[in-house]
Parts: structure tokens; C-alpha cells; sequence
């Protein structure tokens, strides 16, 4: 009886993945019905929207994201892509696009990054600068856009009556290391956002959360905040935009796009660790108070290699005969706390879209996923990223 009990832990962890953590609710559908009081100020208007997107060095996806765009079923948008600084063909193959459904596509040239700026926020902030929408949308290059995705952010920011809506949608994950270590990472997330939409709800601006492949905020409230201007300095600029509404005593709403919305983050291990590297540690720390922020990289760290890596090599050393002097308990512990932790990735796994024999693989992703961590931890202010290194603020300034 006592390795089922000391397997307890691994069956919560089972449960909360099954009946705790949830997705936002769905966006409305397109034809659930006209637009209500329009940010234009009449009945019925639907209001302009800009669609910003910095890229740089997206040769590889920037033509589909902005043809899903320019594709969409909306009466009123225009798309401005920021080119940050590319070192690839991603401005040509931005300006060879057709407008298609957009009102126009404008391709601007960024500005050589200021004293004090990441590179992401001060392409956003450029691309707002020359941006005449109502709304304005945020969205990433390497995102896929519906043709009705549009329309239904809007109505569901009317909805909701946000003054900031985010929207998640389906991770595309293609290769072998994505689909093992993306789930590692989401997983994470799930432990501190367990439901995205009660977090944002609530009157805490801790618990804020917002995706930043996807921020449509009115232009009002944008302003109010500060805008990127606010966030020129910040890794996580999509957190703390989303805490800065909450703080500001604005509304900020999250839902879901799952068939509409879609995005490939990275495309390799290389990629995976680098990207991941940059805000893991940093966004984790942003989302709790000053005081406990020394134990969260430590703390997390341990937990990964206690929960999903111990067992499994304690396993493997009982069947080799290594350790046969540990007792049969410790055996019949570690087979126990991996079935149930197989079962555990395989159901989190088929949630993200992936094929459940990864989440059997669970053990290496969760060795990549603890390297990611400590790489990010090690790291601390230094982060680099497409080229470009920065040296951010210490933590002790964080807000």
C-alpha cells in the first residue's frame, strides 16, 4: 500500500490535467450576429482595424501569415508589417503581396534600435505610430490567420466589452522536438494560469495573461497604458501589457480560436531552446510577487527533475538490477508513478495536437525542458535572440 500512496502526487498532477486546467472559451462564430455599438460611434459600424506585425528574418513564414491576413472576411482592415532590421528577404516578399481583402499593406523599414529598447517592442511601436484603426491588432509573423478570424475577435471583443482581447490558438508543432518539448513547456504554464479566463477576470494583476501572437486592444486603451513605449525595455512584453490593462482598471479578456488561429513558434531543438531560453525564467518571475521570486527558478527546477525524471530512472535502475538492495516497494513506487505519468503526457499531448506516443517519450522532453530551465535561470539578465543581445533590467526593478 505505501508506493500508491507516495504515488498520490503523480495521480494529482493526472487529475489536474484532466479536470482542472482549462482552455479559454471559443471566440463567437462569425455569422452569430451583426456588430454591436461600433468603436466608430455608430450601430451596426464595424470599426477599422490595423494589423501590425513585426518581423525580422521571417523569410520562412512571413508570406503565409500575411496572405491568411489579407485574406479575411472583414470590411475594414489594413495590415502594416514592421520590418525589424532583417538580414533575410522577409521586406521583398512582404511588399510583393497582394492586398487582397485589406485595404492596403503598408511595409515600413525599422528604425535602428534606441538606447533602452527591445527589439520587438520598438517595432510595435513604429508600427502603431503610422496605424489609423479603431482597434489595433498585434499579431506575430509566424501566425496563421482564418478567414473568419477576424471578424470574430471583434465581435468577441464586443462581447466581452475588452479593452484588451487575446487570443490563443493551436501550437503547430511539425518536427520531432517540437512535439516532444512543446508540451513540456505548456504544461509549465498550466501549474501557474491553471484557467486563463478566471486569472484575467479576477481583480489581481499578477494573474494577468495575454498571448502576444495575438493582441487586439482598442486604440484608447492602448494609449492609456502607454503602449510599447510602457514595455520598451521588457522580454515579456505581452505579460506585462496584459498586467499594465488590469492595473490601469481596464478589461482584459482571453478566448480561444482553436480552428481559426494557428502558430509554429519554432522550428527546431536549436530554435526551441534558444527562444524558450530568453523568457522562461523571466516571465515566471514576472508573474509573482517580489519576496518569493529568489525560490521560483530553484523550486521549478527541482520539481521537474522530482516529478518526471526521478521515477523513471529509479525504474530503470531497479530493472537493471543496480539497486536491488532498495526493496521491492521502490520498485513497485517508480513502475506505478510512470504509468501514471505516461498516462499524464499522452493525455496532454493529444490535447496540444500531438501524437500520444510522444507523451511515452515524456522523460527526454522533461531532460530538455529542465536543460531549457536552467540555461534560462543561469542566464538571468543576459538574453539573446534573432542576433541581437540584450542585457535587461535586474529583477530587483521589476514591477
Amino acid at each position: 500500500m505505501t508506493p500508491f500512496l507516495f504515488a498520490l502526487p503523480w495521480l494529482g498532477v493526472l487529475l489536474f490535467v484532466r479536470f482542472v486546467a482549462r482552455v479559454p472559451t471559443e471566440l463567437p462564430e462569425a455569422a452569430s450576429g451583426a456588430f454591436g455599438q461600433g468603436d466608430r460611434g455608430r450601430s451596426g459600424a464595424p470599426p477599422s482595424v490595423s494589423v501590425i506585425v513585426p518581423a525580422r528574418n521571417e523569410m520562412l513564414n512571413i508570406e503565409t501569415c500575411i496572405r491568411s491576413i489579407s485574406s479575411s472576411d472583414y470590411p475594414d482592415f489594413e495590415i502594416i508589417v514592421v520590418d525589424d532590421r532583417s538580414e533575410d528577404a522577409t521586406a521583398d516578399l512582404a511588399r510583393a503581396l497582394p492586398a487582397q481583402n485589406a485595404r492596403r499593406i503598408v511595409v515600413i523599414e525599422g528604425a535602428p534600435l534606441p538606447d533602452g529598447w527591445l527589439g520587438k517592442p520598438w517595432a510595435c511601436h513604429q508600427g502603431y505610430a503610422v496605424s489609423t484603426g479603431a482597434v489595433v491588432l498585434f499579431t506575430d509573423a509566424d501566425t496563421v490567420h482564418g478567414r473568419t478570424l477576424l471578424k470574430r475577435s471583434i465581435l468577441g471583443r464586443q462581447e466581452e466589452s475588452a479593452d484588451l482581447l487575446t487570443v490563443v490558438g493551436r501550437q503547430l508543432m511539425e518536427s520531432f522536438w517540437e512535439r516532444l518539448v512543446q508540451p513540456q513547456i505548456f504544461l509549465a504554464m498550466l501549474f501557474r494560469f491553471p484557467n486563463f479566463e478566471r486569472s484575467v477576470r479576477n481583480g489581481r494583476w499578477r494573474d494577468a495573461i495575454a498571448n502576444g501572437q495575438y493582441l487586439l486592444f482598442l486604440r484608447g486603451a492602448y494609449e492609456a497604458i502607454g503602449g510599447h513605449e510602457a514595455v520598451k525595455d521588457e522580454v515579456v512584453e505581452d505579460l506585462v501589457l496584459a498586467q499594465l490593462t488590469k492595473r490601469f482598471g481596464l478589461r482584459l479578456r482571453i478566448r480561444s480560436a482553436e480552428t481559426d488561429f494557428a502558430t509554429r513558434m519554432y522550428r527546431s531543438l536549436g530554435q526551441l531552446v534558444e527562444g524558450w531560453s530568453k523568457n522562461l525564467v523571466i516571465g515566471g518571475l514576472q508573474s509573482v510577487p517580489r519576496l518569493v521570486r529568489p525560490l521560483v527558478a530553484p523550486l521549478a527546477f527541482v520539481a521537474g527533475i522530482l516529478l518526471w525524471l526521478l521515477p523513471p530512472i529509479t525504474l530503470l535502475a531497479f530493472a537493471a538490477g543496480w539497486v536491488a538492495d532498495w526493496g521491492a516497494d521502490v520498485g513497485q513506487w517508480s513502475a506505478v508513478v510512470c504509468a501514471l505519468s505516461a498516462v499524464t503526457w499522452v493525455l496532454f499531448s493529444q490535447r496540444m495536437g500531438t501524437p500520444a506516443r510522444y507523451g511515452l517519450l515524456y522523460p527526454l522532453g522533461a531532460a530538455v525542458g529542465s536543460y531549457i530551465l536552467l540555461r534560462s535561470w543561469v542566464r538571468g539578465r543576459n538574453v539573446e535572440w534573432k542576433g541581437r543581445r540584450y542585457r535587461v533590467r535586474p529583477r530587483s526593478e521589476w514591477a
